[in-house]
Formats: structure tokens, sequence, C-alpha cells
């Protein structure tokens, strides 16, 4: 017997490949392991808590950070599209978009101690004091802009010189 109608009514019923479903109900076992050896080790409370964590960080991202990304993506494609363009055209805002998002998410992993909000917790566990994370987060960022930018030009002189 063919698997081709089978697949076919799968897709149509479920909406996407059966490597789809296979794949969300992997991560759904790997979530339950999860949520098991949270609640043996460190009790029903911390797993309360790391559910309503998990929670508050999706609709957190959902109406707070997704649409303000959004909103600066739309706003540095409508800056670029008033540029004068030149040929051979090459386009700018992934240079701009990837050094943004990484230097974001560290931002995002890092903010106690790039704001200096660390506690004291931090230096007795770490045995590293509390300080320097803003210049270095700073360096990084401006690094990671400087690297994009050396691409962007490199890309633009290649399509130069091939064109």
């Amino acid at each position: 017997m063919s698997t081709g109608p089978l697949r076919t009514r799968l897709r149509r019923r479920y909406g996407a490949s059966p490597w789809h479903l296979a794949g969300h109900l992997i991560m759904l076992a790997v979530v339950g392991f999860a949520a098991v050896a949270i609640d043996r080790t460190a009790g029903a409370s911390t797993l309360i808590k790391v559910i309503a964590l998990y929670l508050a960080l999706v609709i957190g991202h959902d109406l707070v950070v997704l649409p303000a990304y959004s909103a600066a993506d739309r706003l540095t494609r409508a800056l670029l599209a008033r540029l004068p363009r030149h040929r051979p055209r090459v386009p700018v805002i992934n240079h701009l978009r990837a050094p943004a998002l990484i230097s974001g998410l560290l931002l995002l992993i890092y903010a106690p101690l790039i704001s200096g909000r660390a506690d004291h917790g931090y230096l007795v566990t770490s045995g590293h004091p509390a300080t320097g994370y803003l210049r270095n987060w700073l360096l990084i960022s401006a690094a990671l802009f400087l690297g994009s930018l050396l691409i962007y030009v490199l890309r633009v002189w290649r399509a130069a010189t091939r064109s």
C-alpha cells in the first residue's frame, strides 16, 4: 500500500507534514521529562514558578517585545528605502538585523550585570565582580556592527567588480 494518500490525508487534516507532528511530539516528551525532573528535585512549588515564569515570558514576548522589534524593523526598512540607491544594490537590512539581534540577546541575558543591579550573591557564587559589563557589552555590540559593516562593504565591492 502506498503512503502517498495517507500522507496527503494527514497533511490536509493536520495542516503540516508528519515530520512536523513528530517533532512536536518529541518536544512534548522532553518538556514532560523536564517537568517531572524539576518536580522530583525541587518540588511542586518550584515547578509552578517555572511554569508561571514561562507563561509570563511568552505573554511578554507576544505583547511587548514582538511589536517593538517589528516596529523597529519597519522603521529601519522605511528609512533605508529613502536612501539614494546605487548600483549594484546589496540589501543592507540583514547587515543591521544580525548584529542588533545578537546585541539584544546579550543585553537580555546579562541585563542585571549590565545595569549594575546584580546582587552580592553573584560575587559570592561566581567569584567574579559584577563590574565592567556595560563597557564589555558596548564594545561587543560595536564590534558586531563594525564586522557587519565590513562584510557589507566587501559584498558591495564584489558586486561592483562583477558588474
